[in-house]
Protein backbone atom coordinates (compact mmCIF):
# COMPACT_ATOMS: atom_id res chain seq x y z
CA UNK A 1 0.00 0.00 0.00
CA UNK A 2 1.62 3.31 -1.39
CA UNK A 3 0.43 5.98 -0.24
CA UNK A 4 1.83 8.28 -3.09
CA UNK A 5 -0.24 6.49 -5.72
CA UNK A 6 -3.72 6.20 -3.50
CA UNK A 7 -6.66 7.95 -4.84
CA UNK A 8 -8.71 10.11 -2.66
CA UNK A 9 -11.44 7.81 -1.95
CA UNK A 10 -8.76 5.30 -1.29
CA UNK A 11 -7.05 7.85 1.41
CA UNK A 12 -10.70 8.21 2.42
CA UNK A 13 -11.32 5.03 3.06
CA UNK A 14 -8.19 4.19 5.28
CA UNK A 15 -8.53 7.25 7.38
CA UNK A 16 -12.90 6.48 8.00
CA UNK A 17 -11.33 2.44 8.50
CA UNK A 18 -9.05 3.71 11.16
CA UNK A 19 -11.36 6.49 12.48
CA UNK A 20 -13.75 3.81 13.28
CA UNK A 21 -17.40 2.82 12.69
CA UNK A 22 -19.24 5.62 14.25
CA UNK A 23 -17.25 8.18 12.71
CA UNK A 24 -17.93 6.58 9.41
CA UNK A 25 -21.47 6.46 10.27
CA UNK A 26 -21.38 10.17 10.68
CA UNK A 27 -19.08 11.42 7.87
CA UNK A 28 -21.29 8.99 5.68
CA UNK A 29 -24.37 11.07 6.61
CA UNK A 30 -22.70 14.24 5.31
CA UNK A 31 -21.50 12.09 1.56
CA UNK A 32 -24.00 12.11 -1.57
CA UNK A 33 -24.87 8.18 -2.14
CA UNK A 34 -22.25 8.00 -4.91
CA UNK A 35 -19.47 9.04 -2.44
CA UNK A 36 -20.14 6.50 -0.06
CA UNK A 37 -20.69 3.84 -2.60
CA UNK A 38 -17.05 5.08 -4.06
CA UNK A 39 -15.52 5.06 -0.78
CA UNK A 40 -17.30 1.90 0.35
CA UNK A 41 -15.73 -0.05 -2.49
CA UNK A 42 -12.42 1.19 -1.37
CA UNK A 43 -13.09 -0.30 1.74
CA UNK A 44 -13.87 -3.41 0.52
CA UNK A 45 -10.62 -3.81 -1.13
CA UNK A 46 -9.01 -3.25 2.16
CA UNK A 47 -7.81 -6.21 4.86
CA UNK A 48 -5.11 -4.72 6.31
CA UNK A 49 -3.79 -1.28 6.96
CA UNK A 50 -0.05 -1.11 7.57
CA UNK A 51 0.27 1.02 10.55
CA UNK A 52 2.72 3.69 8.76
CA UNK A 53 0.18 4.23 6.05
CA UNK A 54 -2.41 4.87 8.72
CA UNK A 55 0.05 7.61 10.59
CA UNK A 56 0.49 8.97 7.09
CA UNK A 57 -2.68 9.79 5.95
CA UNK A 58 -3.88 11.00 9.60
CA UNK A 59 -0.94 13.36 8.75
CA UNK A 60 -1.73 14.31 5.75
CA UNK A 61 -5.32 14.50 6.91
CA UNK A 62 -4.51 17.37 9.77
CA UNK A 63 -2.07 18.78 7.20
CA UNK A 64 -4.91 19.34 4.60
CA UNK A 65 -7.03 20.63 7.37
CA UNK A 66 -4.67 23.51 8.55
CA UNK A 67 -3.66 24.64 4.80
CA UNK A 68 -7.32 24.48 3.75
CA UNK A 69 -9.65 26.39 6.31
CA UNK A 70 -12.90 27.64 5.26
CA UNK A 71 -15.69 25.37 3.90
CA UNK A 72 -16.56 22.81 0.99
CA UNK A 73 -19.69 23.35 -1.12
CA UNK A 74 -22.01 20.98 -3.58
CA UNK A 75 -21.71 23.35 -6.15
CA UNK A 76 -24.16 20.95 -8.01
CA UNK A 77 -26.80 21.36 -5.89
CA UNK A 78 -26.44 24.64 -4.75
CA UNK A 79 -26.15 26.05 -8.35
CA UNK A 80 -29.72 24.19 -8.80
CA UNK A 81 -31.42 25.37 -5.99
CA UNK A 82 -29.95 28.77 -6.86
CA UNK A 83 -31.29 29.12 -10.31
CA UNK A 84 -34.73 26.78 -9.01
CA UNK A 85 -35.92 29.76 -6.73
CA UNK A 86 -34.96 32.43 -8.80
CA UNK A 87 -38.05 33.27 -9.19
CA UNK A 88 -38.98 33.22 -12.77
CA UNK A 89 -39.37 29.70 -13.36
CA UNK A 90 -39.77 29.80 -17.62
CA UNK A 91 -36.11 31.77 -17.11
CA UNK A 92 -34.78 29.23 -14.65
CA UNK A 93 -36.03 25.86 -16.89
CA UNK A 94 -33.98 27.52 -19.40
CA UNK A 95 -31.51 28.40 -17.62
CA UNK A 96 -31.21 24.58 -16.20
CA UNK A 97 -31.55 23.32 -19.46
CA UNK A 98 -27.92 24.56 -20.53
CA UNK A 99 -26.34 24.44 -17.02
CA UNK A 100 -27.21 21.08 -16.54
CA UNK A 101 -25.59 19.78 -19.80
CA UNK A 102 -22.29 20.73 -18.38
CA UNK A 103 -23.34 19.31 -14.63
CA UNK A 104 -23.83 15.70 -16.55
CA UNK A 105 -20.54 15.71 -18.08
CA UNK A 106 -18.77 16.87 -14.47
CA UNK A 107 -20.89 13.50 -13.08
CA UNK A 108 -20.33 11.15 -15.67
CA UNK A 109 -16.50 11.64 -16.32
CA UNK A 110 -16.29 11.18 -12.30
CA UNK A 111 -18.67 8.21 -11.95
CA UNK A 112 -17.88 4.98 -13.66
CA UNK A 113 -21.19 3.25 -15.01
CA UNK A 114 -23.04 4.96 -12.53
CA UNK A 115 -24.48 7.39 -15.15
CA UNK A 116 -26.33 4.00 -15.90
CA UNK A 117 -27.37 3.57 -12.59
CA UNK A 118 -29.44 6.55 -12.72
CA UNK A 119 -30.76 6.38 -16.27
CA UNK A 120 -34.67 5.12 -17.39
CA UNK A 121 -34.90 1.47 -17.50
CA UNK A 122 -36.68 1.73 -20.94
CA UNK A 123 -33.44 4.45 -22.23
CA UNK A 124 -30.89 2.33 -21.43
CA UNK A 125 -32.46 -0.95 -22.96
CA UNK A 126 -32.69 0.72 -25.59
CA UNK A 127 -28.77 1.92 -25.59
CA UNK A 128 -27.95 -1.54 -25.18
CA UNK A 129 -29.84 -3.19 -27.38
CA UNK A 130 -27.10 -3.36 -30.05
CA UNK A 131 -24.81 -4.64 -27.75
CA UNK A 132 -23.83 -8.56 -27.34
CA UNK A 133 -25.18 -10.50 -24.68
CA UNK A 134 -22.26 -10.33 -22.49
CA UNK A 135 -21.62 -6.97 -22.74
CA UNK A 136 -25.08 -6.24 -21.33
CA UNK A 137 -24.78 -9.15 -18.96
CA UNK A 138 -21.14 -7.54 -17.14
CA UNK A 139 -23.17 -4.00 -17.18
CA UNK A 140 -26.31 -5.53 -15.50
CA UNK A 141 -24.37 -6.91 -12.82
CA UNK A 142 -22.99 -3.34 -11.93
CA UNK A 143 -26.16 -1.91 -11.37
CA UNK A 144 -28.90 -2.95 -8.05
CA UNK A 145 -31.21 -5.61 -9.06
CA UNK A 146 -33.90 -3.63 -9.11
CA UNK A 147 -32.88 -1.06 -11.94
CA UNK A 148 -31.15 -4.35 -13.73
CA UNK A 149 -34.64 -6.76 -13.77
CA UNK A 150 -36.41 -3.18 -15.13
CA UNK A 151 -34.03 -2.53 -17.86
CA UNK A 152 -33.98 -6.34 -18.86
CA UNK A 153 -37.77 -6.52 -18.85
CA UNK A 154 -37.51 -3.99 -22.02
CA UNK A 155 -34.87 -6.12 -23.89
CA UNK A 156 -36.37 -8.75 -26.28
CA UNK A 157 -37.24 -11.84 -24.62
CA UNK A 158 -35.18 -14.06 -26.35
CA UNK A 159 -32.71 -12.15 -25.23
CA UNK A 160 -33.28 -12.58 -21.71
CA UNK A 161 -32.96 -16.03 -21.13
CA UNK A 162 -28.93 -15.45 -23.23
CA UNK A 163 -28.14 -12.21 -20.76
CA UNK A 164 -29.10 -13.99 -17.16
CA UNK A 165 -27.19 -17.32 -18.45
CA UNK A 166 -24.25 -15.07 -18.73
CA UNK A 167 -24.51 -12.94 -15.67
CA UNK A 168 -24.85 -16.54 -13.92
CA UNK A 169 -21.48 -17.63 -15.20
CA UNK A 170 -20.04 -14.31 -14.17
CA UNK A 171 -17.34 -14.24 -11.02
CA UNK A 172 -15.12 -11.54 -12.39
CA UNK A 173 -14.20 -9.24 -14.32
CA UNK A 174 -11.07 -7.78 -15.38
CA UNK A 175 -10.49 -4.23 -15.47
CA UNK A 176 -9.26 -4.77 -19.18
CA UNK A 177 -12.78 -6.09 -19.80
CA UNK A 178 -14.60 -3.65 -17.86
CA UNK A 179 -12.44 -1.06 -19.47
CA UNK A 180 -13.21 -2.06 -23.24
CA UNK A 181 -16.70 -2.17 -22.42
CA UNK A 182 -16.82 1.38 -20.68
CA UNK A 183 -15.07 2.37 -23.96
CA UNK A 184 -17.49 0.94 -26.21
CA UNK A 185 -20.40 2.94 -24.36
CA UNK A 186 -18.39 5.89 -23.17
CA UNK A 187 -19.95 8.53 -25.82
CA UNK A 188 -23.47 7.38 -24.62
CA UNK A 189 -22.43 6.84 -21.09
CA UNK A 190 -19.78 8.76 -20.61
CA UNK A 191 -17.42 6.33 -17.85
CA UNK A 192 -14.20 5.18 -17.12
CA UNK A 193 -12.92 2.56 -15.97
CA UNK A 194 -11.96 1.37 -12.49
CA UNK A 195 -8.83 -0.20 -11.42
CA UNK A 196 -9.09 -2.91 -9.13
CA UNK A 197 -11.70 -6.18 -10.04
CA UNK A 198 -15.08 -6.32 -9.02
CA UNK A 199 -16.92 -9.43 -8.30
CA UNK A 200 -20.37 -9.26 -10.17
CA UNK A 201 -22.80 -11.59 -11.01
CA UNK A 202 -22.97 -14.99 -10.25
CA UNK A 203 -25.80 -17.46 -9.48
CA UNK A 204 -26.91 -14.92 -6.37
CA UNK A 205 -26.96 -11.98 -8.75
CA UNK A 206 -28.83 -13.91 -11.31
CA UNK A 207 -31.54 -14.96 -9.13
CA UNK A 208 -32.29 -11.36 -6.97
CA UNK A 209 -32.73 -9.55 -10.94
CA UNK A 210 -34.98 -13.01 -11.54
CA UNK A 211 -37.32 -12.35 -8.44
CA UNK A 212 -37.81 -8.94 -8.83
CA UNK A 213 -39.52 -9.59 -12.54
CA UNK A 214 -43.00 -9.69 -12.45
CA UNK A 215 -44.08 -13.45 -11.19
CA UNK A 216 -43.76 -15.99 -13.52
CA UNK A 217 -41.45 -13.85 -15.97
CA UNK A 218 -39.01 -16.48 -15.12
CA UNK A 219 -40.10 -19.70 -16.91
CA UNK A 220 -39.60 -18.45 -20.30
CA UNK A 221 -35.78 -17.37 -18.93
CA UNK A 222 -35.25 -20.84 -16.77
CA UNK A 223 -36.70 -23.14 -19.76
CA UNK A 224 -34.04 -21.34 -22.10
CA UNK A 225 -31.22 -21.81 -19.98
CA UNK A 226 -32.13 -25.34 -18.83
CA UNK A 227 -31.79 -26.08 -22.29
CA UNK A 228 -28.10 -24.65 -22.55
CA UNK A 229 -27.14 -26.20 -18.73
CA UNK A 230 -29.47 -27.46 -17.15
CA UNK A 231 -27.17 -28.04 -13.62
CA UNK A 232 -27.04 -24.10 -13.62
CA UNK A 233 -31.16 -23.54 -14.12
CA UNK A 234 -31.41 -26.10 -11.17
CA UNK A 235 -29.22 -24.02 -9.21
CA UNK A 236 -30.53 -20.83 -9.81
CA UNK A 237 -34.17 -22.99 -9.28
CA UNK A 238 -33.01 -24.11 -6.04
CA UNK A 239 -32.13 -20.65 -4.97
CA UNK A 240 -35.14 -18.79 -6.41
CA UNK A 241 -37.53 -20.44 -4.03
CA UNK A 242 -36.02 -22.69 -0.81
CA UNK A 243 -38.07 -25.43 0.99
CA UNK A 244 -37.44 -23.35 3.99
CA UNK A 245 -39.22 -20.37 2.22
CA UNK A 246 -42.51 -21.69 2.49
CA UNK A 247 -43.04 -21.09 6.61
CA UNK A 248 -43.98 -17.41 4.74
CA UNK A 249 -46.76 -18.51 3.37
CA UNK A 250 -49.90 -17.46 4.50
CA UNK A 251 -52.65 -19.96 6.02
CA UNK A 252 -54.45 -20.20 2.34
CA UNK A 253 -51.73 -20.49 0.48
CA UNK A 254 -49.79 -23.55 2.48
CA UNK A 255 -53.57 -25.12 2.06
CA UNK A 256 -53.45 -24.88 -1.61
CA UNK A 257 -50.20 -26.20 -1.71
CA UNK A 258 -50.37 -29.34 0.74
CA UNK A 259 -53.72 -30.66 -1.71
CA UNK A 260 -50.94 -31.27 -4.19
CA UNK A 261 -48.64 -32.76 -1.65
CA UNK A 262 -48.96 -36.86 -0.29
CA UNK A 263 -48.13 -37.32 3.37
CA UNK A 264 -45.37 -39.57 2.62
CA UNK A 265 -44.01 -36.55 0.51
CA UNK A 266 -44.50 -34.28 3.73
CA UNK A 267 -43.31 -36.18 6.02
CA UNK A 268 -40.19 -36.97 4.65
CA UNK A 269 -39.76 -33.59 3.44
CA UNK A 270 -40.09 -32.72 7.18
CA UNK A 271 -37.21 -34.51 8.57
CA UNK A 272 -34.60 -31.35 8.33
CA UNK A 273 -37.34 -28.69 8.51
CA UNK A 274 -37.14 -25.88 10.94
CA UNK A 275 -39.90 -25.97 13.39
CA UNK A 276 -41.32 -22.29 12.62
CA UNK A 277 -41.94 -24.46 9.30
CA UNK A 278 -43.51 -27.56 10.86
CA UNK A 279 -45.69 -25.44 13.12
CA UNK A 280 -46.44 -23.71 9.64
CA UNK A 281 -47.77 -26.90 7.94
CA UNK A 282 -49.29 -28.59 10.98
CA UNK A 283 -51.45 -25.82 11.72
CA UNK A 284 -52.80 -26.27 8.27
CA UNK A 285 -53.83 -29.86 8.14
CA UNK A 286 -56.26 -31.48 10.20
CA UNK A 287 -55.56 -32.26 13.87
CA UNK A 288 -55.54 -36.26 13.36
CA UNK A 289 -53.27 -35.52 10.29
CA UNK A 290 -50.77 -33.73 11.91
CA UNK A 291 -50.59 -36.25 14.80
CA UNK A 292 -49.71 -38.90 12.68
CA UNK A 293 -47.18 -37.19 10.81
CA UNK A 294 -45.57 -36.24 13.86
CA UNK A 295 -46.22 -39.80 15.21
CA UNK A 296 -44.26 -41.06 11.78
CA UNK A 297 -41.52 -38.25 11.84
CA UNK A 298 -40.55 -39.65 15.48
CA UNK A 299 -40.60 -43.26 14.19
CA UNK A 300 -38.49 -42.15 11.29
CA UNK A 301 -34.69 -43.44 11.60
CA UNK A 302 -31.97 -42.13 10.41
CA UNK A 303 -32.32 -41.20 6.37
CA UNK A 304 -29.69 -39.85 3.69
CA UNK A 305 -30.17 -35.70 3.49
CA UNK A 306 -29.77 -35.83 -0.14
CA UNK A 307 -32.99 -37.92 0.08
CA UNK A 308 -35.16 -35.32 2.31
CA UNK A 309 -33.61 -32.37 -0.19
CA UNK A 310 -34.45 -34.11 -3.49
CA UNK A 311 -38.33 -34.15 -1.56
CA UNK A 312 -38.05 -30.83 -0.46
CA UNK A 313 -37.13 -29.80 -3.86
CA UNK A 314 -39.98 -31.96 -5.91
CA UNK A 315 -42.46 -29.94 -2.92
CA UNK A 316 -40.67 -26.55 -4.34
CA UNK A 317 -41.68 -27.22 -8.06
CA UNK A 318 -44.80 -27.82 -6.95
CA UNK A 319 -44.96 -24.63 -5.31
CA UNK A 320 -43.61 -22.88 -8.43
CA UNK A 321 -45.74 -24.79 -10.71
CA UNK A 322 -49.09 -23.38 -8.59
CA UNK A 323 -47.64 -20.14 -8.86
CA UNK A 324 -47.30 -20.30 -12.47
CA UNK A 325 -50.78 -21.43 -12.87
CA UNK A 326 -51.94 -18.26 -10.82
CA UNK A 327 -53.15 -20.37 -8.01
CA UNK A 328 -51.09 -19.06 -5.41
CA UNK A 329 -48.89 -16.30 -4.90
CA UNK A 330 -45.09 -16.97 -3.27
CA UNK A 331 -43.78 -14.68 -0.71
CA UNK A 332 -40.57 -12.51 -1.64
CA UNK A 333 -41.33 -12.96 -5.26
CA UNK A 334 -42.33 -10.56 -7.88
CA UNK A 335 -40.10 -7.33 -6.24
CA UNK A 336 -41.70 -4.87 -4.63
CA UNK A 337 -45.85 -5.74 -6.43
CA UNK A 338 -48.34 -5.19 -3.90
CA UNK A 339 -50.70 -7.68 -2.85
CA UNK A 340 -54.57 -6.71 -3.20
Amino acid sequence: MDIKKMTGAEKAAVLLLTLGEQATAQVFETLSDSEVREISRCMLAIDHIPARVSDQILEEFAMAQKNKTGFFVRSNEFVKNAISNSGNAERAKKLMAQVSIGMEQLESSARPLETIAMMDPRMVASLLGSEMPQTVAVILSTQRVDHAAKILSFLPEEAQSNIMFRIAKIDKVSPEVLGQIESALQQEIRVVAHKEQHQIGGIGKAVEIINHLGSGADRSILVNIEKTDRMLAENIRKQMFTFEDLAKMDGRTMQVLLREVNNTQLTMALKSASDDLKDKVFDNISERAAEMIQDDLEAMGPVRLSEVESIQQEIVKIALRLEEDGKIVLPGRGGQDALV
